[in-house]
């Protein structure tokens, strides 16, 4: 199904080498502030104290994040478990401050607004537990890194699959860079989040070198230059993406919007790798092929003949 065709080629490989200089520049300018602003990790990987309160006629959430802004500590997550009536308050860690200390203060403010309010549990999480979620974190971002290198050098030769490769990872040290630069929260659901874009880029390189290998083997583009091949394979695939992405994007910006704070990170990593992982399939990884020196003698696997032993 297309919402709409394209009777001329749109000549995108005509611009590879500017988007392919924005690109670096904008990778370049990610990994700066990775490493300069670094990332503001969230309760689950630094540590703190995890509450679980229950009003009996519901609560403001809004109101109650404005009160607990007293206890200046930074960013505190307040988020509702289903209904307004069971509240989970992430805290970070005070130094000189116990994790009891923390949650009768807690109590106490919101006491002050609303008596309705009772403890249900209340969790520390340790520094231990929080730099084994980093490091389990970072195991599982790698174990999906090596299963998609290994995925595309099985399907593509390799051109294709560093190509698509590098547009990958040029995707992921966007996001993380976004969150450096603008200090937004980095939690469990945001790598969640990145994991998903992972998947989901690499899909879209997948369509669209799978297109551009099928037109090497059309007829009617034996004529054509290797530049034109890969404009009308990425503008035979527009309507698709348009579809796919635009009902995708349309869903997770309703997430980022009502979703409320629980996923908020999720919605924000989501909307920011769909909008670069189709960028980056088009005018990243496309370009890339022609500066690998893509040619139809190279565009498939050679499949080696083995000599038979004659006794």
């Amino acid at each position: 199904m297309e919402l709409f065709h394209f009777k001329k080629d749109i000549p995108f490989m005509s611009y590879g080498k500017l988007t392919t200089l924005i690109s670096l520049i904008t990778f370049i300018l990610a990994v700066f502030f990775l490493f300069t602003r670094g990332l503001n990790l969230s309760v689950e990987f630094t540590g703190g104290t995890l509450m679980e309160v229950e009003y009996s006629r519901g609560a403001d959430i809004n109101n109650m994040r404005h009160s607990l802004d007293k206890l200046g500590m930074g960013e505190i997550q307040v988020q509702a478990l289903g209904t307004n009536k069971h509240i989970m308050i992430r805290l970070p860690n005070k130094e000189g401050i116990s994790s009891a200390q923390l949650s009768n203060q807690v109590m106490d403010i919101l006491r002050a607004d609303n008596d309705d309010v009772s403890l249900r549990q209340v969790e520390f999480i340790g520094p231990s537990v929080g730099s084994e979620l980093v490091s389990n974190g970072l195991i599982a971002l790698g174990m999906v890194i090596v299963g998609i290198i290994v995925y595309l050098s099985m399907r593509f030769e390799w051109r294709f699959a560093l190509s698509a490769i590098m547009a990958n990872m040029h995707d992921i040290v966007i996001i993380v860079g976004c969150f450096a630069f603008f200090q937004w929260e980095f939690s469990l659901t945001v790598l969640a989040g990145v994991l998903a874009v992972l998947g989901y880029s690499v899909n879209e390189s997948v369509v669209v070198f799978d297109r551009i290998r099928e037109n090497f083997r059309k007829s009617k583009m034996r004529n054509k230059s290797v530049p034109e091949v890969i404009d009308n394979a990425i503008t035979a695939t527009m309507g698709r993406t348009v579809i796919t992405h635009g009902s995708t994007e349309a869903m997770v910006i309703s997430m980022l919007i009502f979703g409320g704070a629980a996923l908020k990170g999720f919605a924000l990593a989501l909307t920011i790798g769909i909008v670069f992982g189709i960028y980056s399939s088009v005018l990243v990884a496309s370009p890339l092929l022609l500066l690998f020196g893509l040619n139809r003698s190279n565009a498939f696997k050679q499949v080696v003949e083995k000599e038979e032993i004659v006794v």
